[in-house]
């Protein structure tokens, strides 16, 4: 358990220094809200792969926060009261960094993305 500890918040060490960048760029504008919407996704993938490590449950190589979500809803069912959370950001793993048929990106919705990540924060902080 002790190295199961030490894992888990290596997870929410990442997801920490995706949520001071983010913060960041959303503070002073100094960047691409795209960026923000990105690091917002990987923050909440982040916290829900820390619990998962803190529940002692497998998960495998993906980025899908609704696939993280299937495996946390077998000891978490309450998981799914940010199924749509979940979703929203969901799409930004692949939309921020790839080129294609995306649309632009704004500063409203970088807000956005970022206030949901800190919902899937707060849910998984308040379950350890």
């Amino acid at each position: 358990m002790k190295n199961n500890k030490k894992n888990f918040q290596e997870w929410f060490s990442k997801a920490m220094d995706d949520e001071l960048n983010a913060n960041s760029i959303l503070t002073h504008r100094d960047g691409a809200p795209s960026g923000v919407c990105f690091m917002s996704q990987q923050m909440a993938e982040k916290y829900l792969k820390g619990f998962l490590v803190f529940r002692q449950k497998f998960f495998p190589k993906i980025h899908d926060l609704l696939k993280l979500e299937t495996l946390i809803f077998e000891f978490e069912p309450e998981i799914k009261t940010h199924h749509k959370d979940l979703t929203f950001l969901n799409r930004y793993y692949i939309e921020t960094r790839y080129p294609g048929d995306y649309p632009e990106f704004s500063w409203q919705e970088a807000e956005k993305a970022f206030k949901k990540a800190n919902l899937i924060k707060q849910f998984v902080l308040e379950r350890i």
